[in-house]
Order: C-alpha cells, then sequence, then structure tokens
C-alpha cells in the first residue's frame, strides 16, 4: 500500500475513533467514558477482490460497530471513509441477500466504475432508540464503486443506512428489556431494546443508558416512568471493591420513598439480565432509597403478582354453549355454566373475581359482565360478531377490574367501563391507526394493559395502548413476522414481551414471537391437526391450544403436543386476563 494512503487511513480511525458517536451510545443518555468499546487496529481488505465482493463485505463487515463502524469503512475510498455519515438507525435484512452488477443501461461510460445493485429483504430496523421495528419489503440499492489509484476496487457511493442480515447483527447486538411501569399501577412493563454486544464488560453501563433515555417511541404515551426525564448519571457505572456494581444517579429531585423504590425497580430489574453483582444504587451521592444502599432482584417487591394469574386459577373453557373449568372439565357455577347462557365465548379477569362474557342471542351476540358466577349486567353492545373479551388488569391486587375490550363486527374497537354507580357501559377506542389492517378477528391486552395483541386480516399485529382522559388509542401498529404467519387465527401473551400465536398453516401452526418481531420460534407440529382454532397461554404455565380434534399442550417450544386431560373437539380454552 502506498505510504500516502496508509497514512490518510490511519488518520480517518483516529478521527472517527474521537469524533464520531459510538454505536452503544443512546438518544438522551448520558455517554460513559469508559463503557465504549476499545480502539481497534481495522486491517485493510485483501487485495484484489472485484467490485461485487467489495459490497458484499462491506455488508457482512457491519456486524462490526467498533469505532463508528471502521470495519465496513475499510470498504469505501479514502475522501468517504472520512465523510460518510450512515443516518442512526440499522436495516436489518435476511441472511441471503445478493451483490450483482446493474443493467449496462445504469452504467457509468467510466471503464474505472462500476454499478452494483444490493438486493435483500429488509425484516425490520434497529431505529434510533435502539428498539427494532418489524417491517417486511424488499430493500433495492446501487452501490457506485470505483478503482483506486492503487488497482483496488472501493466504495464511492455507499447507502445511507448500516446494512446488517439477521445473524449477524444477533451476534453484534444483546437484546434486553429496560422496565417502566402500567400508568395506574405497579405492573411492570418491559421495552425490549438492542444494544451492543461486545465488550460485555460493558453492557451494564449501555443498558442504564437505554433506561434513562426513557421508553421507546412505540410505548410513548403508554407507560410511566419514575425516573423522568430529567434523571442522569453522576458518573461512570462502575464496579466496586466489594464487588458490587455502583449505579451514581442524579438530577432525581425530593422525590418520595414510594417513587423511588419504583426508580430502584426499574434499575434492578432492567440490570438483572446483564449482571450478577449486587446493584449499588445512590442519588447524589446518598442511597436512592434510604436505609438500603445495595439491591438483588430479589429484594425487590412482586411487581408481577399483578400481572400473572394466580397458581390456584386452572383457567376455563367454553364448550358447547358452557363455560367448564380447564382443571376438572365440570361446569363453573353460575348462568355461564348451568346452560342457562349460550356461551359464545368468554374471559376470567386476571384475579378470578370477574367474568365476561359473549352470548348469543336470537341472530345477536352480546356481551354480558359481572361477578364470577353471577348472571352478570348485558351492555348496551351487540353485532353479528364479537371477539373474545379481554380484561385490563386492576390496580391492585384486591381491587376488580374496571374495564373489558371487544372488536365489534371485526372493525369497531370498543372498551367497556364501569361508571361511578357500577354500570358497565361503552367508550370506542381511537383505532385509526389500524383501518388499513384488515378484518379483526382477535385481541388480547397484555397483562399489565399497556399493549394490545390483534389478529388483523389474519396477521399479527401489536400495538402500544395509550390512555388519556379523553379515551383510549391503538398507537404505533406493527405487523410482526408478516412472511412466516400470513394466516394467524388467534394469540396470547405468554408473558410481558413474548406472545404465542396459532394459524390456520400446516406449515407453522403455532409459533412463539418476541413482542418486536424479532425473535421467531415454531412450536413441535407433532399430533397437531390444523387448522388450528384458539390459543391461550399465561407467564409459567403450559401453552394450551385447540385444533380440529381438540386441546392439546405443551410446556416447551420443542416439546411434543399431548392431549389435554378434559380435552374437547369443540373447547376453546383461556386462562385469566
Amino acid at each position: 500500500m502506498p505510504a500516502v494512503v496508509l497514512s490518510l487511513f490511519l488518520c480517518v480511525l483516529t478521527v472517527a475513533g474521537c469524533a464520531s458517536i459510538p454505536m452503544e451510545s443512546q438518544p438522551k443518555a448520558i455517554p460513559q467514558r469508559n463503557a465504549g468499546q476499545p480502539t481497534q487496529e481495522i486491517p485493510e481488505p485483501e487485495l484484489g477482490l472485484d467490485p461485487l465482493t467489495v459490497v458484499r463485505n462491506f455488508v457482512r463487515n457491519s456486524a462490526q460497530p467498533a469505532n463508528d463502524h471502521a470495519a465496513s469503512r475499510a470498504y469505501l475510498s479514502g475522501r468517504m471513509r472520512e465523510s460518510w455519515k450512515p443516518d442512526p438507525s440499522l436495516r436489518v435484512v435476511k441472511e441471503e441477500f445478493s451483490t450483482v452488477y446493474a443493467p449496462e443501461s445504469e452504467q457509468p461510460d467510466d471503464p474505472n466504475e462500476r454499478v452494483v445493485a444490493l438486493r435483500a429483504v429488509e425484516v425490520g430496523r434497529l431505529a434510533p432508540d435502539r428498539s427494532f421495528i418489524a417491517g417486511l419489503e424488499e430493500y433495492r440499492k446501487p452501490v457506485r464503486v470505483r478503482r483506486q489509484p492503487d488497482g483496488e476496487w472501493r466504495i464511492v457511493d455507499p447507502p445511507d443506512s448500516i446494512v446488517i442480515t439477521e445473524s449477524d447483527f444477533n451476534d453484534a447486538y444483546f437484546q434486553v428489556p429496560v422496565y417502566f411501569f402500567a400508568p395506574d399501577s405497579t405492573a411492570l412493563v418491559s421495552d425490549l431494546r438492542y444494544v451492543v454486544a461486545r465488550p460485555q464488560s460493558g453492557l451494564p453501563s449501555r443498558v442504564v443508558d437505554l433506561l434513562l433515555s426513557g421508553p421507546s417511541d412505540g410505548l410513548a404515551g403508554a407507560v410511566r416512568n419514575p425516573l423522568g426525564d430529567s434523571a442522569a448519571l453522576d458518573s461512570n457505572v462502575t464496579t466496586g471493591n466489594d464487588g458490587a456494581l455502583v449505579v451514581p444517579l442524579t438530577g432525581l429531585g425530593d422525590e418520595a420513598v414510594q417513587e423511588r423504590e419504583l426508580m430502584a425497580a426499574q434499575v434492578v430489574r432492567s440490570l438483572q439480565h446483564v449482571t450478577t453483582s449486587r446493584v449499588k444504587l445512590l442519588s447524589d451521592g446518598t442511597p436512592l432509597v434510604p436505609g438500603q444502599a445495595e439491591w438483588r432482584p430479589s429484594d425487590l417487591p412482586a411487581y408481577d403478582t399483578l400481572s400473572s394469574p394466580n397458581a390456584e386459577l386452572p383457567g376455563l373453557m367454553t364448550v358447547n354453549g358452557r363455560v367448564r373449568s380447564l382443571g376438572s372439565g365440570s361446569p363453573i357455577d353460575g348462568p355461564a355454566g348451568s346452560g342457562a347462557l349460550d356461551v359464545v365465548s368468554a374471559a376470567q379477569a386476571i384475579n378470578g373475581h370477574q367474568l365476561a362474557v359473549v352470548e348469543s342471542i336470537g341472530d345477536e351476540v352480546r356481551l354480558r359482565i359481572g361477578d364470577y358466577g353471577a348472571p352478570g349486567q348485558l351492555v348496551d353492545l351487540s353485532g353479528s360478531r364479537m371477539t373474545r373479551p379481554t380484561w385490563k388488569p386492576p390496580v391492585s391486587k384486591d381491587d376488580k377490574s374496571t374495564e373489558v375490550w371487544t372488536v365489534v363486527d371485526g372493525e369497531q374497537v370498543t372498551r367497556v367501563q364501569q361508571d361511578a354507580d357500577g354500570q358497565w357501559v361503552t367508550v370506542p377506542v381511537n383505532a385509526s391507526e389500524l383501518t388499513d389492517a384488515g378484518w379483526i378477528s382477535a385481541l388480547r391486552l397484555s397483562r399489565d394493559g399497556s399493549r394490545a395483541a390483534l389478529v388483523a386480516g389474519g396477521k399479527l399485529v401489536v400495538a402500544s395502548v395509550v390512555r388519556t382522559a379523553s379515551g383510549a388509542t391503538l398507537r404505533a401498529p406493527r405487523v410482526l413476522q408478516e412472511d412466516r404467519l400470513s394466516s394467524v387465527v388467534d394469540v396470547d401473551w405468554i408473558d410481558h414481551d413474548t406472545l404465542v400465536a396459532t394459524t390456520s398453516s400446516e406449515r407453522v401452526p403455532v409459533a412463539r414471537v418476541s413482542v418486536d418481531g424479532f425473535q421467531f420460534d415454531q412450536y413441535n407440529t407433532s399430533n397437531l391437526t390444523p387448522p388450528m382454532r384458539a390459543v391461550t397461554a399465561a407467564p409459567g404455565r403450559p401453552i394450551v391450544v385447540a385444533d380440529s380434534s381438540g386441546l392439546w399442550t405443551a410446556a416447551e417450544v420443542g416439546a411434543v403436543w399431548v392431549p389435554h386431560s378434559h380435552t374437547s373437539a369443540d373447547a376453546e380454552p383461556f386462562y385469566p386476563g
């Protein structure tokens, strides 16, 4: 390599390492002076690469975000190495992508320049807030390559975004949930985000940066953030001499002890996936929570009890117009179990105290809500079809829920609330962002109440639930795994950030999907007879599905489905929530 080119390259690396923003730094967060990745010497590409290989290697080296993607910059021309400023998002594409020469009509007249067409299927992007946004589309980008004075081909017109394959993204970035709270309760809400995976020692710093940057855009307005917008780090996150991880916060103001305990829960729960150390929480040099400086996850209250059904509630099922117990198979007490109501579908509140029933009355279906075992109130709501009801969690474990959702005739998303007089009244939901989604055949509120999973037009959709004094809105809907899940029939929440969906497809009858759509796992198909009809799930519970022959259950993705002990050909199961 000519000396002048080598000198220019080393100069560019120096500038990139000092003046650019490291990939692990998050918007609005305080950058960590010592948490960045160590400077690495990035080798020059091997000699004699053709233009197609140069572009291909440029994409493959995007998996190394160190020093402002210096490994991929090495495939750019000398001037472009310094001036290239990709946008802060990353385009994640399927594993198989192609680099081919563009048609001859698009090629430059200069024989020392070639245009390479980069072609891929984009599955989503990593947004500037480090959340993954699913979205299936074709990616096409012409990339201009020029022969340099030394004879080597280098890119002179690179893509505006970093392009990275799914496997490379999985290797280079670490998925971590950061935690916020439901707006009106202490139910924890997880927000899946992605941080640079290496060096591993810097993971806690990067996770704290993410947490302090606030909720992702997709959850904005749907959660409460006790840490607030002014919380920051007073200095670096470090490991003390006693092995405790020290998180020195500032800007928290004079918050009450109860609020500071919620802040502690946010930090400790967010860090539990990247450290096993004790966490020492400080606010302006003193313990964040008076009387307790160090924390482990086991020191926190059981915030998840509000969003997890009690183990004593076995779940229910509708069979031939009646509601029966999943545990015993017997009809439940009251009109829903006796046959006095012609039950189409039903939902039990998460604490078991209430039941919502869609019943058939003549040519219509009606919604009835009340205490478990009681007739309940017939709500002023009717239609030819309604989705199975779904409950918003109560404010505390001792309260009853005051909100049920359903969808009438595939398009009218409706919230039914209990007013001050104890009457259940209907309130339309603003679902304008779902106008083009198609017929809505299922809707399940997350058990923390912050999100809704829907089956719309046969696709799996997740949206955030934003509640204000004027009503509720389904915001930022996103279609998940559109190419793999094209004939979805039902969905339920396994936990905070994981869904299970059933389809009418023989190829993928049951699948587990992360709430952001990036992770996908297909369940074992053994013993199932598609099409599937229904599914139910809950934290720590086996999955129960209904196919054309009856009910089947499995505890994990790879397990063989076994018949449920109270299977029935017409049964549709449901856990509380």
